[in-house]
């Protein structure tokens, strides 16, 4: 039988390579044991009265993180509550102009590199260029060997469960297996980026938890 302990133990030791990693990429990284503790860090970064937009991220959603800044004094951009196509670029626009950018990977190396998919681009964008600060959390599930690992992870590991929660119709929600697919409003892959240095000092901060979280 497999001790959780071990595997926690053995997470926390590629966590700290990563963190590792992020230093020598001009990103700073952070220990959390669980989601609470990470929760925590994530409020104490942010002052009340900030402005905070998301993109789609089940990691968020799985820890309530918007939940509970709509319970302090914080301005929330969340395109994916809107219903109005007008609204939810009129939200997703917003954003780039907010105090800060909170979002997940797909995936992360142990050398500190970030890889994320995505369909419209809308969080893709922002990362890039837009709010002063960008903090992902990111659940030790995540962490892949290098970057060819780590699409190969999203291909195989995060879009499937993520194009069945979107009822999307591709070949990896009916295989599990990418088919490398080109379908108008269903391909969720349409962008890929890799974050492997960011030149503006203190700008994208990176919470590594010792958990399971999200795809």
């Amino acid at each position: 039988m497999i001790k959780i302990d071990n595997i926690k133990k053995a997470n926390k030791v590629k966590i700290e390579t990563v963190i590792k990693g992020l230093e020598k990429r001009g990103m700073k990284g952070y220990y959390a044991e669980d989601a609470d503790e990470a929760l925590k860090m994530l409020l104490d970064m942010m002052p009340e009265g900030s402005s905070v937009g998301r993109g789609g991220s089940e990691t968020l959603n799985q820890m309530g993180v918007f939940d509970e800044l709509h319970k302090r004094n914080y301005t929330c951009y969340e395109p994916h509550s809107e219903t109005d196509p007008d609204r939810i670029l009129a939200v997703r626009r917003a954003i780039f102009s907010a105090d800060f950018m909170l979002t997940s990977a797909n995936a992360i190396t142990l050398d500190g590199e970030i890889v994320n998919i995505d369909g419209t681009g809308n969080r893709l964008a922002p990362i890039i260029y837009g709010p002063d600060k960008v903090i992902f959390i990111v659940g030790a599930n995540k962490i892949t060997a290098d970057v060819h690992d780590a699409y190969k992870r999203i291909r195989c590991d995060a879009c499937p469960p993520n194009c069945i929660r979107l009822s999307k119709k591709t070949p990896c929600a009916i295989t599990g297996k990418c088919g490398d697919c080109m379908s108008p409003g269903n391909t969720v892959c349409c962008n890929l980026n890799t974050t492997r240095y960011c030149s503006i000092p203190d700008r994208i901060h990176v919470i590594m938890v010792n958990e399971n979280l999200g795809f």
